[in-house]
């Protein structure tokens, strides 16, 4: 494989970034695999005190978001949305919000990034913490989008009787949204908060 000149960034010739650009673009075309590779990986031993797998859990709350009639980046926000937890179990929310960031809507994006202070509602008081933590959010727009999604995809998707699509089944949309061109102005749609619609009646 051919390498660049430097040793130090600052002594690159543009030559150098331009062969650099070129195995990016290999690099980020096989994002979709490896997102799908770290999936996998999530499913080789049990979510440590629960019932099920971190892959069983992505893919029970992709499956629900689907029943539901979610669009295509809402499915795949809720399969990948606890994606961090292997590399960055403190801050998972902000890691797997940072994974499918240039690939989604804004909403679905950000939704996914609050998900773990949302998700504090149903547990935080037993630890003596604040459980209404998320009401600092009560004014943004994605609020109630965010609390529906912890409501009816997240939270209750820890069952191991709950009949999940495979992830063979959601893999042609993992990879159909990679596919897309990454900061789209027209996918992201930057600040519009369209929210669940019906599924939040």
């Amino acid at each position: 494989m051919k390498t660049v000149s430097f040793t130090q960034m600052k002594d690159g010739t543009k030559e150098d970034y331009e062969l650099l650009a070129d195995y990016e673009h290999a690099y980020q075309a096989l994002t979709a695999d490896r997102v799908l590779d770290e999936l996998r990986r999530q499913g080789e031993a049990t979510l440590e005190g629960y019932k099920i797998t971190r892959l069983d859990h992505g893919l029970q709350s992709a499956t629900r978001a689907e029943a539901d009639g979610a669009d295509i980046d809402w499915i795949v926000g809720a399969l990948l949305h606890d994606i961090g937890d292997g590399l960055a179990p403190q801050n998972h929310d902000r890691f797997s919000a940072e994974v499918i960031r240039p690939f989604v809507r804004w909403e679905v994006a950000w939704v996914v990034e609050h998900h773990g202070i949302f998700q504090m509602i149903y547990f935080a008081h037993h630890y003596g913490w604040d459980k209404n933590a998320r009401d600092r959010f009560k004014d943004h727009p994605c609020f109630d989008t965010c609390a529906a999604f912890c409501e009816r995809w997240d939270q209750s998707s820890f069952d191991p009787d709950y009949p999940s699509k495979s992830l063979d089944h959601f893999e042609p949309m993992v990879r159909e949204v990679f596919a897309r061109k990454a900061y789209d102005p027209a996918v992201m749609r930057e600040g519009e908060a369209i929210g669940l619609g019906d599924l939040e009646n």
